[in-house]
């Protein structure tokens, strides 16, 4: 049985699908019992737990024989590290108590690194409480996921700028569809491989691109010029949170990109493989646009 939390994501639905395409037994863990018959449908038994929740955890991986995890992100806590360590050490122990053979996490670029990377300390947290447990492991480091544009692809088709934490503008920058992290963990979940444990895999796109490919693609979607533009440091706590941010997140976020910028979020030196998905930056934005 394979265990998918996060399943209503846009990693854990192209997980679930793949791993149903080949016929695997899966069960979806959801928050919301609303969402349950829409995984009914494909064929996978549901299970209701937050991730606050640890006895509803235990009993949702209850008899798993593989488990894919990832830590949702706080971004209105009033202390994001302090809930998402919390949400951590739940998983954890409920991984700790039903023991499946196999974990796989949904990690991120950068996470080796014990200091400076503001959100992808979480990863680091997450990684290394994972690595405590007796189980077969592996880490799946994503690269920046391409739907992070969302936030900003709307406004920019419409005012004809697309404002940038990535500096400078011609900078190359490793990014990922999330549906090809899910295509690749499913891939990694059923290989019947004995690789050794913890298993480190990262994932990014067909290419990486700079701010400027990410703006000249999202004109060539909106059918109008769209330049890429800086946007100032000073100003990046405020336009984080009007875009609905809680400040706690915001000042992580301001570190993640202060990292990026820095060059030091990429393939960890010598650690693992690399995949990479095949879905283009502007088939995502194409999609952005028509929802």
């Amino acid at each position: 049985m394979f265990v998918i939390m996060g399943a209503t994501g846009k990693v854990g639905r192209a997980t679930i699908a793949a791993l149903r395409r080949r016929g695997a037994p899966v069960r979806a863990v959801l928050r919301e019992a609303s969402k349950a018959a829409e995984f009914a449908a494909l064929g996978c038994e549901t299970a209701i737990a937050d991730l606050r929740d640890a006895e509803a955890l235990r009993a949702a991986i209850a008899g798993a024989g593989a488990v894919q995890v990832i830590c949702p992100m706080s971004m209105a806590a009033a202390d994001a590290p302090a809930d998402m360590r919390g949400m951590i050490e739940t998983m954890a122990g409920a991984l700790d108590a039903v023991r499946p053979a196999k974990v796989l996490a949904i990690s991120d670029y950068g996470a080796e690194r014990a200091a400076g990377t503001g959100v992808t300390l979480t990863f680091h947290a997450l990684e290394a409480r994972l690595r405590a447990l007796p189980t077969g492991l592996t880490l799946l480091r994503s690269a920046e996921h391409m739907q992070n544009w969302s936030r900003l692809a709307k406004a920019a088709a419409a005012s004809g700028i697309l404002p940038s934490l990535h500096h400078p503008l011609t900078k190359l920058f490793p990014t990922v569809s999330a549906s090809d992290v899910g295509l690749v963990a499913a891939d990694l979940l059923a290989a019947g491989d004995a690789a050794a444990s913890p298993r480190i895999v990262h994932v990014e796109g067909p290419r990486r691109y700079t701010p400027v490919d990410v703006a000249e693609a999202l004109a060539s979607v909106a059918g109008r010029p769209i330049v890429a533009r800086e946007l100032p440091r000073p100003d990046w706590i405020a336009a984080l949170t009007l875009g609905g941010l809680g400040m706690s997140y915001a000042r992580l976020v301001t570190e993640l990109y202060d990292a990026h910028n820095a060059g030091a979020i990429d393939v960890e030196p010598g650690a693992g493989d690399v995949r990479y998905g095949a879905t283009e930056l502007r088939d995502v934005l194409a999609a952005i646009m028509r929802n």
